[in-house]
């Protein structure tokens, strides 16, 4: 009877009844809340697993890493690892996923798209040697896979395709720098691809053997600059002079010359 009279007296007076609570113990916000906070817990996690992996593969490679250090320098319980990635192996292979999109990354392709293509060239050429001066685990993990044959990113279809978008990119400056008269005709995109990495990969992965046969420091930055300019200076020397050695971009440079004028 108070509890009627007392709801009677909030009606007359415009006010309501309170909301009945939501069913369970918390709202449905505040679990959706618990949620989202556990997924980035484990986001975290699975992050700094990875981040002590690849600084555990690329200092002592795939045989000498241990699954002991990684989970003690991230300070996880041994299973989450295996929870997240199951094996050693397949925590390698994440690990080379994640290198291989940091150096996908590094190329920027929209940028080299909207470029003129020697210029294209020349910055891809340049951003290749810089990512491997900046980025030394990328050489050592690519010679630890080198040296076990690619045998555990062989069944990753996420590595498989990294450089279809690039090499298509590649393609279709190369093509458009025939068409203007700059680039010397039938240059294979693969084979410029393997050239420029390899000018760069070699000089860094062998810097410190080289510089004890040539008595010279191939690490100083200034040495590093002049090597850099020697790679664009020799991809693209390749690239403008055909088999006939004439200088394209300079035999352009002065056909227009001419007509400006003869304007």
């Amino acid at each position: 009877m108070q509890k009627t009279a007392k709801r009677s007296r909030r009606k007359a007076d415009g006010e309501s009844d309170p909301l009945p609570a939501a069913s369970g113990d918390h709202p449905r916000e505040e679990r959706a809340s618990r949620s989202n906070a556990r997924s980035g817990a484990q986001g975290d996690t699975r992050s700094r697993i990875l981040a002590c992996a690849r600084a555990e593969f690329a200092e002592k490679g795939f045989a000498g890493a241990r699954t002991e250090s990684i989970v003690r320098a991230a300070g996880v319980n041994p299973n989450l690892l295996y929870h997240y990635f199951g094996s050693k192996e397949q925590l390698f292979v994440a690990v080379m996923e994640g290198v291989y999109s940091d150096v996908r990354s590094h190329h920027g392709d929209l940028e080299l798209e909207n470029l003129a293509p020697e210029k294209a060239i020349q910055r891809f050429t340049e951003a290749t040697f810089d990512l491997f001066v900046t980025s030394d685990d990328v050489i050592r993990l690519f010679s630890t896979e080198n040296i076990h044959h690619a045998k555990h990113i062989r069944g990753s279809e996420r590595i498989a395709h990294f450089y279809d978008p690039l090499l298509s990119l590649l393609d279709r400056q190369l093509a458009r720098g025939r068409e203007q008269g700059v680039f010397r005709a039938a240059v294979d995109a693969q084979e410029l691809f393997i050239t420029i990495t390899g000018l760069s990969y070699f000089y860094l992965s062998n810097r410190h053997t080289l510089s004890v046969i040539l008595r010279t420091d191939l690490n100083a930055r200034a040495r590093r600059e002049r090597r850099r300019r020697h790679i664009v200076d020799v991809v693209l020397t390749y690239l403008r002079e055909g088999d006939d050695g004439e200088d394209r971009l300079g035999s352009r440079k002065t056909r227009l010359t001419r007509q400006s004028q003869s304007a």
